[in-house]
């Protein structure tokens, strides 16, 4: 695909210079917060990737802060996206086991309190674009506009959760693929509470979000207010659709025309970021909800060098690509620091000098590490399952550069891999010693330290991570799980709700 030269990396960070202002030190920062789905530790090419072509990220990133050891809170999305917005893990808001589905009963507990609803009370405008997959619930009840987002435009839960359209307008057209029909639902665009579009148009979707997305910002900036973005995009979760503009141009195939397109509205928002000079005022945030889906083999991403990949707790489960970028704030480098999904909350509360919720946070304010060059505060890190048992709590604890493996297990989203350990067939076995890694020599978690026993060396680190563990184990209070108050097949949405039969017949 040719590039336009209006949308060139140098362009993004070069036009607008001229219309650039300082903000005052008082000035909250405006927030675009970017959640990419289902992307591996090693999709991006400023991650080592060899064909994939994602030069708006790539220049972020040297224009950034990029992160080498940074973690989301959960192998699968719905845990993950609830661990990002309330600063907590899952476990706590009941975001468990699995994932929500169209006609799920549950969805975050309107008690938590989100990213999104911490700025709205210091005045700030707040959107989001894409994948909600939190809950619907009755009338609506759990979807964003009752979680702090003034503004919506998505579709609710995961785009293979409903029958398939077609997914590329190229001719021929790509029908759905694999065993990604699971049927529930015709797919719907929301606009705030209402149905814009039933089923989804794949291949105008991301243009969408993207017009809705700019306008939001420029909006915001006319009005002279602060805003909040989270832009939450389908890609690259399989099955990968792309618009006419990207379909059929990577060298990675489908998947790579799905990163292309993500990567092509990063350099859109980065360019009115630029074009309406406010790049000194922007934090712009990009990371992923978990690993890849290697059962989907070329089509499922890549965790680079890293063991595994989704619903695993292996460091291609949880381990993200992520970069902070804001020009003329955050000294561009790359950085080994610990830090997580879990730490955005607090970071940017205080960057917005809103106070936190008064409730168990699990993150850590990273503005001294940012800003002042000081070290990240977080130096413990607490891997979940996707199907959390609060009876045995977590599977791995991260402190420094080791990490301990107490439970290990395999998954289906992990199959097609050459290590047997990622498999379904590698069931749930208990480790005692844990299995211990050095993360900093041994990111692949190819050789456990305690083998056959505890070198001397090593056990004043172990007795140190079993003592953390108990610490974290004795201080958590489990939420009672959203996720398994059951599903209603009436909650599916449908733009014509009394038409037959469904979901064949909503459309609109």
């Amino acid at each position: 695909m040719e590039e336009d030269p209006n949308m060139t990396p140098s362009i993004i960070f070069i036009f607008g210079c001229l219309l650039c202002h300082t903000a005052t030190s008082s000035d909250p920062p405006n927030i675009i917060l970017i959640f990419a789905d289902d992307l591996g530790f090693g999709d991006l090419g400023c991650y080592g990737h060899p064909t994939s072509h994602t030069p708006y990220l790539d220049k972020m990133a040297a224009r950034g802060l990029r992160f080498t050891d940074f973690y989301t809170t959960g192998p699968v999305c719905s845990p993950s996206r609830a661990g990002l917005l309330t600063g907590r893990f899952q476990s706590r808001s009941g975001v468990y086991p699995g994932v929500f589905y169209p006609s799920s009963v549950g969805g975050l507990p309107l008690n938590e309190v989100t990213i999104a609803e911490i700025l709205q009370s210091r005045g700030y405008v707040t959107a989001m674009a894409g994948k909600w997959h939190l809950g619907l619930g009755r009338n609506g009840t759990f979807l964003p506009t009752r979680q702090g987002f003034q503004n919506y435009l998505g579709v609710p839960f995961s785009h293979d959760q409903g029958p398939c359209q077609n997914l590329t307008c190229f001719p021929p057209k790509t029908l759905c693929y694999g065993t990604c029909d699971l049927g529930e639902a015709l797919l719907p665009v929301f606009i705030n509470e209402q149905i814009l579009q039933q089923p989804v148009n794949f291949p105008g979707l991301v243009s969408l979000y993207r017009e809705f997305s700019k306008a939001f910002i420029h909006k915001a900036v006319k009005e002279k207010k602060p805003f909040f973005l989270y832009y939450a995009p389908h890609h690259t979760h399989y099955p990968q659709f792309a618009s006419a503009e990207y379909a059929g141009y990577s060298q990675r195939g489908k998947f790579g025309d799905a990163l292309m397109e993500v990567d092509g509205t990063v350099g859109e928002l980065v360019k009115s970021v630029w074009d309406m000079g406010i790049q000194n005022d922007t934090l712009i945030i990009f990371t992923s909800d978990n690993g890849p889906e290697t059962m989907r083999m070329e089509r499922g991403g890549s965790s680079g060098l890293l063991k595994c990949g989704k619903s695993t707790t292996y460091e291609g489960g949880l381990r993200e690509p992520a970069i902070m970028y804001w020009e003329g704030k955050i000294k561009p480098g790359v950085t080994s620091e610990l830090a997580s999904t879990l730490d955005i909350l607090p970071t940017i509360a205080s960057l917005a000098g809103a106070p936190l919720p008064n409730v168990t946070l699990d993150g850590y304010d990273l503005s001294r590490f940012l800003f002042n060059g000081e070290k990240s505060p977080r130096n413990t890190f607490y891997y979940y399952p996707s199907s959390i048992d609060p009876n045995r709590g977590i599977y791995a604890l991260r402190m420094g550069k080791y990490k301990a493996h107490f439970y290990t297990e395999g998954a289906f989203h992990s199959e097609t891999t050459p290590d047997p350990a990622c498999h379904a067939t590698a069931l749930l076995t208990e480790h005692d010693p844990p299995l211990l890694f050095d993360l900093d020599t041994d990111p692949a978690e190819n050789y456990n330290l305690l083998t056959p026993v505890i070198p001397e060396e090593l056990k004043p680190i172990v007795n140190e991570i079993l003592k953390e563990r108990d610490r974290f184990l004795k201080c958590m209070t489990y939420g009672k799980s959203e996720i398994n108050k059951g599903t209603d097949p009436s909650l599916r949405p449908c733009c014509n709700p009394e038409c037959t039969p469904k979901p064949s017949c909503c459309h609109c």
